[in-house]
């Protein structure tokens, strides 16, 4: 089966491998991001999701690109913002920059392409381990993680008898450039972290790809959160 991949933030990380794997698949993928996919064959759409008003912007341009949707659309929420902070000094600013990007954005991308999808369509979130417990030094997007989930479970009993299905998947510690920005890409921090998961590793962003594949070719995980991250060590 093939069709029509939407996805944000496809310009590197889990994003970019999963328009990859999904375009080796043969499926049309249209990325939204602030920076382009380099993936071939990848149709971008330049979004500033922090901005509110981003609709506005990118659905002229969307909407006749999912006007020639024959089929299955999978929508991915990828797209995410990490920000260092804590509950004692995190600005509204802040939180309200995270939850734009990492909850608001998706509502508002899955009102541009819910009235596209048919039946055997499905609308994946990328979560995280931190939307169901909490690190230090997050705040604000354990925040928006714990309600993105929230939003998840929503799309699961509002869109129930349509056909589409949805899921929340929430992988560990993954290499990516995000993550190694958020630690300064210090070594030692990025070895500890992989020393606190049973496999002894970091997970690769082309098996977190293949675990949102399976997700959206699951329509018997609607509703659910999966936690793909290599077995987290519990200290």
């Amino acid at each position: 089966m093939s069709g029509l991949l939407v996805i944000t933030g496809a310009s590197a990380g889990i994003g970019r491998a999963t328009a990859a794997h999904f375009a080796d698949n043969g499926w049309r993928v249209i990325n939204l991001s602030r920076s382009g996919c380099d993936v071939a064959g990848v149709t971008h759409l330049s979004a500033d999701l922090s901005d509110p008003s981003w609709p506005d912007a990118v659905g002229p341009e969307l909407k006749p690109l999912l006007d020639q949707a024959d089929g299955t659309i999978c929508l991915v929420h990828c797209a995410g913002l990490l920000l260092k902070d804590n509950v004692r000094e995190v600005t509204a600013d802040a939180l309200a920059s995270s939850l734009q990007v990492n909850v608001i954005a998706a509502s508002q991308l899955n009102q541009l392409v819910l009235p596209h999808m048919t039946a055997g369509s499905s609308v994946i979130y990328v979560g995280s381990t931190l939307g169901e417990k909490a690190v230090a030094g997050a705040a604000s997007y354990v925040t928006a993680k714990h309600a993105q989930i929230g939003l998840m479970r929503s799309t699961c009993q509002d869109l129930a008898g349509s056909g589409i299905h949805t899921s929340c998947v929430c992988p560990g510690f993954t290499n990516t450039a995000m993550l190694r920005s958020h630690v300064g890409h210090d070594n030692e921090i990025l070895d500890s972290l992989a020393a606190n998961v049973t496999m002894g590793r970091l997970i690769e962003p082309e098996e977190m790809a293949q675990t949102i594949w399976f997700a959206a070719h699951s329509p018997v995980i609607n509703g659910s959160v999966l936690h793909a991250n290599l077995g987290q060590l519990e200290r």
